[in-house]
């Protein structure tokens, strides 16, 4: 756990989220600034900061994240309609919370490119 970082303080508890899934190796809740009519964060319990960090060691983990994001689209009803799955990496990549998540963002239709 990083004590500075908000996601791992979510991951403990002492910031309060209501999460719409959770297992051993992950965590899912409601984004505060939602970009979509769902946006949804997946995010690793444990903590390291982005893509950029990533190594063969986290390559379960994040495999685990999209089989998820996949998962939670369906639960949520949207996955046949269509989303959108988005890791934004450093901050010219858009990342604004250093510990690495898994945007899914769905119940609207979405152009190409992002922005």
């Amino acid at each position: 756990m990083n004590e500075d970082c908000i996601f791992c303080k979510i991951v403990v508890g002492e910031v309060p989220s209501e999460f719409v899934y959770e297992d051993d190796a992950c965590v899912a809740f409601n984004d505060i600034s939602p970009q979509a009519p769902t946006h949804i964060l997946i995010i690793p319990k444990k903590h390291f900061t982005s893509m950029d960090e990533a190594q063969e060691q986290h390559k379960e983990t994040l495999g685990h994240l999209l089989l998820k994001a996949a998962e939670i689209a369906r639960e949520k009803g949207f996955a046949e309609k269509g989303y959108r799955t988005v890791i934004n990496t450093n901050r010219d990549g858009g990342q604004t919370v250093f510990h690495l998540h898994v945007h899914l963002l769905g119940g609207r239709q979405f152009i190409f490119p992002p922005g």
